[in-house]
């Protein structure tokens, strides 16, 4: 009897073990997929993959942003190119959103590119910050690669880079135009002389998407 019980025991404590590993398979899975967001801007669309997975509390903050329509009416402002980059390295980017006066939320932890493994290549999208834990509702999306941005390199004092999180999977067309726009707008501070827009490219609505609405390969 003692060894019947035993048997069986150990025969459902295996079957638990194996629904257990399923589930948590079948949620990983989930956390793998990345979250498709639209984002309508008046020069034409943008579609952005997120990594929850790699990157979950910048991917996660930026997330509450778009659920609660916060950055609908925002806009791209900042253009950095080779020509009116202050900094060092050169850097080539463009930046958006609302501006920390307007943010609902606070800042939040600093994930690294050493932590998500995510670099800021091509069309990846990541935060703007000052000292690390100030990243809130400032994006900016790369033209070209820009390893300068990473952890480790000294385009910020403290080499701890920024927090990358997903990048673009349409639309960098409509991304290479803000880009490209004039940027003759005075700014008290020298650091971004000639950097802003001249007529910022507003944000008409971000908001998630259920399927993608291109293929990648």
């Amino acid at each position: 009897m003692n060894t019947l019980f035993t048997r069986s025991f150990q025969s459902m404590r295996s079957l638990a073990m194996v629904v257990l590993a399923l589930l948590l398979f079948s949620a990983s899975a989930v956390n793998a997929t990345p979250v498709q967001v639209l984002m309508r801007t008046s020069l034409g669309d943008i579609q952005l993959e997120l990594y929850l997975d790699r990157a979950p509390i910048t991917a996660a903050n930026f997330l509450r942003y778009v659920d609660g329509a916060h950055y609908d009416g925002g806009s791209f402002y900042r253009t950095v190119t080779r020509e009116n980059d202050n900094g060092s390295p050169v850097i080539e980017v463009v930046q958006g959103g609302i501006t920390p006066r307007q943010a609902p939320f606070p800042g939040v932890a600093h994930e690294t590119t050493q932590d998500t493994g995510i670099p800021h290549t091509d069309g990846v999208i990541s935060m703007a910050r000052a000292a690390p834990g100030t990243a809130a509702s400032e994006f900016f999306i790369c033209i070209g690669d820009n390893p300068g941005l990473d952890y480790g390199e000294v385009r910020n004092a403290d080499k701890k880079g920024f927090a990358a999180f997903g990048r673009v999977v349409a639309g960098m067309d409509v991304v290479r135009s803000i880009h490209r726009a004039p940027a003759d707008t005075p700014s008290p501070v020298e650091y971004l002389k000639n950097q802003i827009l001249s007529e910022p490219v507003k944000i008409l609505s971000v908001t998630r998407l259920k399927e993608a609405i291109v293929q990648q390969p």
